[in-house]
């Protein structure tokens, strides 16, 4: 397999604050899918890159939607080169995501020459993925209404599995005012913020449960002005993780509780922030789909769940039958040595364009 095409796409710097370079590798993606047929929607953005909606024929029939995003992790001159060896492929997004959104596109490339044309089936590349979707994520909701399948293009695992689960994730800020004082001439009249926020930040640890897949984290806490001074100010960073919606609720009310429970007397504190992505629960829904795509593709599909967030979090919670991990096996994601396996590129291009014969033209009626 040639990887030319993916190597220009790589050499491209796609940091999500690299508006410039996401759009270049935006562009670029935009040319070869529209010759292919593809109409380009392109969601202008000023401050980040474009969001851009590749749309095909219409027809009746069940309307499946691939995803995946632009932008990667690494700011320009930190990892921008692509190289390969004889098993693998090395670089910038080579496993996430520019490998997976590259099996995608030669996939939709054996469709259009095997059948003329394609039918009921979009593309969707969004621009801040690695930054949590916070632009996006509210077209990728009004989008998931319109399609029963949605198929995302993140790494796959080391057996070529797919992903039914992934945890959903929640970022809080607590910030607690308590009273400056002198430490050594007016102690007692001082009320201690940092005092508080460790109180805070022990209660807010108890409530992970690791058997329930269940993690809150106290990833940063600061607060005080120096050794001398009672500390007037406090803030604790938050993160919670759960694999399922009553474990999510449960979180969430202790950490309201919490907030405004206090140990020190005379402190105050405020809650902000909110759950970035929900979580993906695997359902019958989704594994009858699987069964299938086995029946399509003549493979077995195993499967996964993470503990890491993707857009598929969106739109499964917004009831869409979604699967992940459709891209290439690959590791090193987020680090310097990220890269891809050539193999398991060939494998997933065949399957997916198995899949994508199947439902295009809206042909599948079941």
């Amino acid at each position: 397999m040639d990887f030319s095409e993916l190597a220009e796409l790589i050499n491209i710097n796609s940091y999500t604050k690299n508006k410039q370079g996401v759009d270049k590798s935006g562009a670029l993606f935009q040319l070869w899918m529209e010759e292919i047929g593809f109409v380009t929607y392109v969601y202008q953005r000023e401050m980040i890159g474009n969001h851009l909606l590749f749309t095909s024929t219409q027809s009746t029939g069940k309307k499946l939607l691939l995803l995946g995003h632009l932008d990667t992790v690494f700011p320009p001159l930190s990892f921008e080169t692509f190289s390969e060896d004889e098993q693998w492929i090395y670089g910038p997004g080579a496993c996430d995501i520019k490998g997976g959104n590259y099996v995608a596109l030669c996939a939709l490339r054996a469709v259009k020459a095997a059948c003329g044309q394609i039918g009921n089936i979009d593309m969707l590349l969004v621009s801040d993925e690695e930054t949590g979707s916070d632009d996006s994520k509210l077209i990728s909701q009004q989008l998931a209404e319109q399609y029963d399948y949605v198929l995302v293009f993140e790494a796959a695992g080391k057996n070529n599995e797919l992903v039914t689960g992934r945890k959903g994730v929640g970022t809080f800020f607590i910030d607690i005012k308590g009273k400056a004082a002198h430490a050594g001439n007016h102690y007692s009249e001082g009320v201690n913020a940092n005092l508080e926020a460790a109180h805070k930040c022990i209660q807010l640890t108890e409530l992970t449960d690791l058997e329930r897949g269940t993690t809150v984290n106290v990833g940063k806490l600061e607060g005080g002005i120096g050794a001398n001074t009672i500390s007037p100010h406090a803030r604790l960073i938050v993160e919670m993780r759960y694999t399922n919606m009553k474990e999510r609720d449960r979180v969430l009310e202790a950490i309201h509780v919490i907030t405004h429970t206090h140990e020190v007397e005379g402190t105050d504190a405020s809650l902000s922030g909110d759950i970035q992505r929900d979580v993906m629960e695997p359902n019958e829904k989704q594994q009858r789909f699987l069964r299938q795509l086995e029946s399509i593709t003549g493979d077995r599909l195993l499967t996964e769940q993470r503990g890491g967030v993707s857009d598929a979090n969106i739109f499964a919670a917004k009831g869409c039958i979604t699967l992940d991990g459709f891209g290439p096996f690959g590791d090193g994601d987020h680090t310097i040595h990220e890269r891809a396996n050539k193999q398991s590129f060939i494998t997933r291009i065949e399957q997916v364009r198995k899949i994508l014969m199947h439902y295009n033209q809206g042909l599948e009626k079941g």
